[in-house]
Formats: C-alpha cells, structure tokens, sequence
C-alpha cells in the first residue's frame, strides 16, 4: 500500500491514534516507548487474483487490517481479515483496536488475560481480537526464540497437505482454476447451486485428486443433499462442509446419520463452546483463527475436538501469509487442511508458511508465527 493510499484508508478508524510516520506498507506508528507493548496497525485490502464466488455472494476484494505489537526493539505481526459473513469491516476492527490500552501490560505471555481484557473492551469483534492475538503470538514466539508448533509440543511434519478452492464459476474459468492448482493434492470445489455436479465433471475430466465439498449454507433441501452426498462419495470426495445453514440443526443431524461422506461444521462452529455443542450434530469442525479470536482459542478447540472425537479441519478466510502462518502452526493437530487463502491474493506484504508437493511446510528456523516482511 502507497502512503497516499494509507492516508485516505487511515480516516476510517486508524487515524484516531497519534502516530509517527514509518513501517510496514506504509504503515505509520506511535513513538516507542519502552518495557511496554506497543500497538499499531494499518487497514490493508486484500486484491483476489479471480472473483470469490460463493453460493450466496461474490467478491474481488476483501478488507483487511495489518497489526503490529512492538515490546523493546522485536515485532510481533498480526491480521485481521474480514470477509462480509463475519459482520465486521475495517472500521469496526479499527475502531476497535484504537480503544485498546496495550500498555498497562508489561508481560506478553498473559495472552489469556489480555483476551479478557479485550473482552471487557467490547464482546464479539473476533478478527479484530485474532490481529492481536496472533502479533501477542508472534512476540512471545520470538522471544523465546522458536516457533509456535514446537512451544505446543508438535512435529511440523505431521502437518496434513492442504486443499487449493476452485471457487463457483465459468467452466473457462474453472479449467484455468483446476491447471493452477495442479501442485495440489486435494481441491476445494465451492458448491450449493444448481450447477454442482456440472462443475465436479468437469474437474473430473481434468484430474482425480481428491475433493472436498464446501457448499457454505447453500443446501436448502436434505433429500437432496443425501442424494448428492452418495453422488460425490462415487467421485472420490473426502467430505462435505456447511450443507445447510448454520442454524439447521435438525436437517444438518439428519443428513449425518445418512451420509455417506462426513459432515464438517464451518459457519455454525466459532469458538469451543459451539464444539461442544455441535459435537452430536457434526463429524468435524472447521477451525478459522478470523472466526474463533485467533491462535489461543484455537488451539483449544483443536484439543477439545479431538476429545470428542470429531475430526479437525484448519481453514483460513483470504488472508496474507501473516495470517496464514499464523494457523499452519496448528497444522499438525490437524487432519485436513485448507490454508490457500495467501496463495488467493496478489497484494502479499509477508513470506512465510510454504506448500511443498501438496503439504503444509512451516519456516522451522523462524520463530513465532514465522513470518518476514518482503
């Protein structure tokens, strides 16, 4: 982002903190002062490479929130990315982290109650809440000199290969789709309109990797959606996500007891409360650091998951490689992962997390979240 670009987008919420002009992207900053955390950001929209099309939206941009948290000379790096279903938007992120009083804390390992605070702050606002999280995460990581997924005990080579989307689109646009991600594994088809299996033959008649279906509340009618759950088992297909909408209970228990593929929660599953609540109703939960407030709440889930039962999926909104990274340290609790959102974007301000053959690759010598700025 250009400086005259971060001027005009500043005037929605992150010019209500008096800053100093330097850093990332033209991100400008307060004066630093020491044994304190230090908290900046700078609103950052993310350019798609195609349209983002969905069952009941499509976008070719998504707003985004760059944070950084500085404590004596190291940087922790945070984001907050904000696709519409979530509710929030660049101001409500900015305004939100424009209220909060970092300072008062001198300790960045009190991640927990720092969310307690940022919880008597305002209640929701959970990408707002993920940017400091994850930059919280990015400190601590670095000054204890090692990334994340060896502090949580996990081997980085039990990460899981990751899906690549092919979003809803023209069968011209889906072919160009399909060739890009032919170092993929595993492909992510976007359904829940009419034109589902036209769509899956087509990528058929291009590869056999494995697919999984993301219809994002699209299923209206469970007759239906059974009919095409044993359709798309035929078709090598690993699961199904978010059938029908998120407060469908009873359609979506229905479904599950018939289905033939696992049905795994994303929009009806935020934080551990609704894995809890959901277990009977889901195979699987769909975890998203925008969704859940970031890497702590996070991690629970993924263990309280797993003590249910249910199986893991580690998913990310289109975000930039900050982000990202941030969740592939979770990978190796994982056992599907679909962490392409950095790879949907063209405006990319972060190195960090790699897909190598297929699989989820984590930067081993870099600590934190494991992210550098290009």
């Amino acid at each position: 982002m250009d400086r005259r670009t971060f001027l005009r987008n500043s005037a929605l919420g992150a010019a209500a903190v008096a800053f100093a002009p330097f850093g990332l992207n033209g991100q400008v900053r307060k004066a630093m002062k020491p044994g304190k955390l230090n908290l900046s950001f700078v609103p950052h929209e993310l350019q798609l490479r195609h349209a983002f099309n969905l069952a009941k939206s499509s976008r070719r941009v998504t707003p985004d929130v760059l944070v950084r948290i500085e404590l004596d000379g190291i940087t922790g790096y945070g984001e907050a990315s904000m696709p519409p279903y979530l509710g929030e938007s660049e101001k409500s992120v900015c305004n939100f982290l424009s209220q909060l009083d970092l300072e008062q804390f001198k300790d960045p390992f009190q991640i927990a109650e720092i969310h307690r605070y940022m919880d008597t702050v305002a209640t929701g606002n959970h990408a707002a809440k993920c940017a400091v999280d994850i930059a919280l995460h990015d400190l601590v990581g670095k000054i204890m000199g090692q990334p994340w997924y060896k502090i949580w005990g996990l081997n980085a080579d039990d990460a899981p290969c990751t899906s690549f989307t092919i979003g809803i689109d023209t069968p011209d646009t889906v072919r160009q789709k399909v060739e890009e991600a032919s170092p993929y594994k595993v492909l992510k088809v976007k359904m829940g309109l009419n034109r589902d299996k036209e769509t899956v033959e087509l990528i058929r008649k291009m590869t056999d990797v494995p697919i999984c279906a993301d219809v994002n509340q699209g299923w209206t009618k469970r007759e239906k959606a059974l009919e095409m759950c044993h359709w798309l088992a035929e078709r090598n297909c690993l699961f199904v996500e978010q059938p029908f909408d998120k407060d469908d209970v009873e359609n979506t228990a229905w479904l599950r007891e018939r289905s033939p593929l696992p049905i795994i929660a994303d929009e009806a599953v935020h934080g551990v409360d609704d894995v809890r609540r959901m277990a009977d109703i889901y195979d699987g939960i769909n975890i998203k650091l925008m969704k859940c407030g970031g890497m702590h709440e996070a991690h629970q889930m993924a263990i309280v998951a797993k003590a249910l039962g249910l199986k893991v999926m580690l998913g990310c909104m289109t975000e930039t490689s900050c982000g990202v990274t941030a969740a592939a340290q979770l990978a190796p609790m994982a056992d599907w992962a679909d962490l392409d959102g950095n790879l949907l974007i063209t405006n990319d301000p972060f190195d960090g997390v790699k897909i190598v053959e297929g699989k989820v690759t984590l930067p081993s010598d870099r600590p934190g979240i494991g992210v550098v700025e290009i």
